[in-house]
């Protein structure tokens, strides 16, 4: 399988180059060459798979040989080693927790995956491989333990100083070894510049051999789609067999990921895109004009994305087609104050405790059946980090409740390790280039 360039289709790397290299020259994003439909009688008999078994169904059918079977089937089993449950709510109502790995956060199943998969391509004899990656509180965190001790590697995380949680932090400056993190004055929107003007530098390139662990990197993409298929498989053992899925959205890569998971023949009715105030996409399908906008920092902080990335492939997977994407997304915003009253209905009413990009997910999900009038139909809305992570925004009724597992506790004791930059490409690059 070969991918293109979404802003030129005739631009063809191998997956080896386009995982090495994250974003083409051209500044657009690596996709598949084709979209490949899973066999009817493998979506038939989903149910009777495990997790890791769907993956490498899925993950060979998009790689188509890129990587030898038995080695892509030991690399997933090691990098999915965890469970990705779909919990019931309601009759029609579920939620799938994607926040039982090492980091707590869905991006886990990105994080690891890729760590693998570039681990695999590296020669012994091959340079250094620089590996930058900007993060608005859990991919930072994900890609630390996905890469911590991985041979010929060095991470550089670049972070908002002040806006990510003090558990997200300490999950990215407490790591040492091949891992370095950095406090940016800024936004996240200001990280993900610097990453993307450190991949355009000529200079910065010819010294140092830089790769993105960034949603932008299709290795990234490839296994968010493995957790829908396998969510599907869990509601197919329940009778059910369609499904819409409320995602929180921020950067627009997992949302991609399932609305890939659906063109490779994952039966969904509905997508729903929840955001915070950061609403960029839906003003776009509001209006449909394209306005991206500084970011501004919420409880919801991974969400905090004033230009999301992966717009351009959701919108390349619909040929731009903007009447077909309307169709397939509804998309929804929430305040703040929205999003603790959510917390708070879904504790209420569910005994459930949702971290605010989790609440929000719910707001969607309710907001959505309320105008479509809906109620027998089967949503699933996903949780994307452990409520544990965020212990400042909840009440302290909620927060006693919350359990704390035994690897954030042993985060308390670590010292942080961590550089503090301007959002200035010029600072940064100079200090990539002392090294």
């Amino acid at each position: 399988m070969e991918f293109y360039s979404t802003q030129n289709k005739n631009l063809r790397v191998s997956f080896k180059d386009a995982v090495f290299n994250s974003m083409p020259l051209d500044k657009g994003l690596y996709m598949p060459e084709s979209i490949p439909r899973l066999s009817s009688r493998f979506i038939d008999q989903i149910e009777k798979y495990n997790l890791p078994e769907i993956a490498f169904e899925v993950a060979s059918a998009l790689l188509q040989n890129e990587i030898p079977s038995e080695t892509l089937r030991k690399l997933i089993e090691d990098a999915v080693n965890f469970e990705a449950p779909v919990v019931k709510l309601d009759n029609s109502t579920y939620v799938l927790e994607l926040f039982h790995g090492p980091s707590l956060a869905f991006k886990d199943f990105g994080a690891r995956f890729m760590s693998r998969v570039m681990s695999y391509f590296l020669q012994a004899d091959e340079p250094l491989l620089d590996v930058l990656v900007a993060t608005s509180g859990d991919t930072g965190g994900a890609v630390a333990l996905g890469f911590l001790g991985v041979p010929n590697t060095r991470v550089t995380i670049l972070y908002p100083k002040g806006k990510v949680s003090p558990i997200q932090e300490l999950q990215l400056t407490t790591n040492g070894q091949n891992i370095r993190a950095i406090e940016i004055e800024g936004t996240f929107d200001d990280c993900q510049a610097l990453v993307k003007q450190a991949f355009a530098d000529e200079e910065l390139n010819l010294k140092l051999r830089l790769t993105s662990a960034n949603s932008i990197n299709i290795a990234r993409l490839i296994p968010q789609t493995f957790y829908y298929f396998n969510a599907y498989a869990q509601l197919k053992r329940k009778g059910v067999e369609q499904v819409t899925f409320a995602v929180p959205s921020g950067n627009f890569g997992n949302i991609g990921a399932g609305l890939l998971a659906y063109r490779m023949g994952l039966p969904v009715k509905q997508f729903i895109a929840a955001t915070n105030v950061n609403d960029t996409v839906p003003r776009y399908l509001e209006s449909g004009i394209y306005q991206t906008k500084p970011s501004v920092p919420t409880y919801a902080n991974a969400m905090d994305v004033g230009a999301p990335s992966n717009w351009v492939r959701i919108m390349d997977l619909f040929h731009n087609d903007m009447e077909a994407v309307k169709t397939m997304i509804k998309a929804y915003r929430f305040t703040d104050e929205e999003t603790l009253n959510g917390m708070k209905a879904i504790f209420d009413k569910y005994n459930y405790i949702a971290c605010p990009h989790t609440a929000i997910a719910y707001l969607a999900t309710e907001r959505y059946k309320s105008e479509n009038k809906t109620n027998d139909e089967t949503t699933v809305f996903l949780s994307t980090a452990h409520p544990c992570k965020f212990p400042e925004v909840f009440p302290v009724e909620m927060a006693a409740k919350i359990e704390v597992p035994a690897q954030v506790r042993d985060l308390m004791h670590k010292p942080k390790q961590s550089e503090q930059l301007a959002a200035d490409f010029n600072v940064f690059k100079a200090y990539l280039m002392q090294f």
